[in-house]
C-alpha cells in the first residue's frame, strides 16, 4: 500500500532542500522547481524502478528532465536516494560544481545533459525505441515544461513516438501557466494542449500535478492504452508551497532575500508538522 503521507512529507522536504540550495548559491530556478517537485517526488519514491547503487543498471526505468532548467529538485532528489552525497548540494552553481544549473551526465542518475529546451522528449523517444528493440521492459519519463511546447522539436518528437507505438514512454507537461516573461497563453498559446497531443496520436490524462494521491493513481495506471505514448499534462501551481511566490512570473528565476528565505522555511516547516 502507497504511503502517502510520506511522500507528502518528502516532496515537502526536498521543497526545503531547494530553497535552501538557491538561497546559499544565491543563483536558481525557483518557481518551477516548487511546481515540479510532487512530479518528481511521486516519480521517484513511488514509481520508477532505479538504483543508487547501480546508476546504469541496465533494467532501470529513465527519466529524462528536459525542462532543464528547474534542476534543483531533480538534484536535491537525487542526493537523497543517495545517487551522490547530500553533502554536496552545498557545492550548487559553485565553481568546478558538476551540480551545475542543468542537468549534467556526471553526475550518477542523470542520463542526459538537458537545457537546451525542446530537445527531451527526442531523447526519450530514442530511448523507449531502444527499449522495444532490445526487448527491454523499463519505462521512460520525460518531463517538459509548458512554455516549451513552443519549440518544434517537441512536435517531431511526438510524431515519432506515435509513429513507434511507443506505449513505454511517458511525457509529462509541467502546466504551471507561467513561462520566464508571463502567461503562457499571452506569449504563445498553446491551448488546447489536451486536444493537440490527441491529434499526435497521444494518449492524454490530465491531472492535479501538486495532488500527491492524483499522481499515484495516474502514474499506476500507465499505459492506459496499448501502442500508444502516454502524455500527462499535470496542472501544477508555479512556486508551489511558498504562498508569496505560488502564481507569480517574477519566481521564475529569483532568489529569496533572507527574510524571504525564513518565511518560506517556516511555511514549510508548518507544513511538515501537520504531515503526521
Amino acid at each position: 500500500m502507497t504511503d502517502v503521507t510520506f511522500l507528502k512529507r518528502k516532496a515537502t522536504e526536498i521543497r526545503m532542500t531547494l530553497l535552501t540550495m538557491i538561497y546559499e548559491a544565491r543563483t536558481g530556478h525557483t518557481g518551477g522547481s516548487l511546481s515540479n517537485t510532487d512530479i518528481l517526488t511521486v516519480l521517484y519514491y513511488h514509481k520508477m524502478n532505479v538504483d543508487p547503487n547501480n546508476p546504469k543498471w541496465e533494467e532501470r526505468d529513465r527519466y529524462v528532465q528536459s525542462k532543464g532548467h528547474s534542476v534543483e529538485s531533480y538534484w536535491a532528489i537525487l542526493a537523497d536516494k543517495g545517487f551522490f552525497p547530500k553533502e554536496e548540494l552545498k557545492t550548487f552553481s559553485q565553481f568546478n560544481s558538476r551540480l551545475i544549473g542543468h542537468p549534467n551526465n556526471k553526475v550518477p542518475g542523470v542520463e542526459m545533459n538537458t537545457g537546451a529546451l525542446g530537445h527531451g522528449l527526442a531523447i526519450a523517444v530514442g530511448m523507449a525505441l531502444a527499449a522495444k528493440l532490445d526487448q527491454k521492459e523499463y519505462k521512460v519519463y520525460t518531463l517538459m515544461g509548458d512554455g516549451e511546447q513552443a519549440e518544434g522539436s517537441v512536435w517531431e518528437g511526438a510524431m515519432a513516438a506515435a509513429q513507434y507505438k511507443l506505449d513505454n514512454l511517458v511525457g509529462i507537461i509541467d502546466r504551471n501557466r507561467l513561462q520566464i516573461t508571463g502567461n503562457t497563453e499571452d506569449l504563445m498559446g498553446i491551448e488546447p494542449l489536451g486536444d493537440k497531443w490527441r491529434s499526435f496520436g497521444w494518449e492524454v490524462i490530465e491531472v492535479d500535478g501538486n495532488d500527491i494521491e492524483q499522481l499515484v493513481q495516474v502514474f499506476d495506471n500507465i499505459p492506459k492504452a496499448v501502442d500508444k505514448p502516454t502524455m500527462l499534462i499535470a496542472n501544477t501551481v508555479k512556486g508551489k508551497g511558498i504562498s508569496f511566490a505560488e502564481n507569480q512570473t517574477v519566481w521564475h528565476h529569483r532568489v529569496p532575500t533572507e527574510e524571504e528565505y525564513k518565511l518560506a522555511m517556516e511555511e514549510l516547516s508548518k507544513q511538515l508538522e501537520v504531515l503526521v
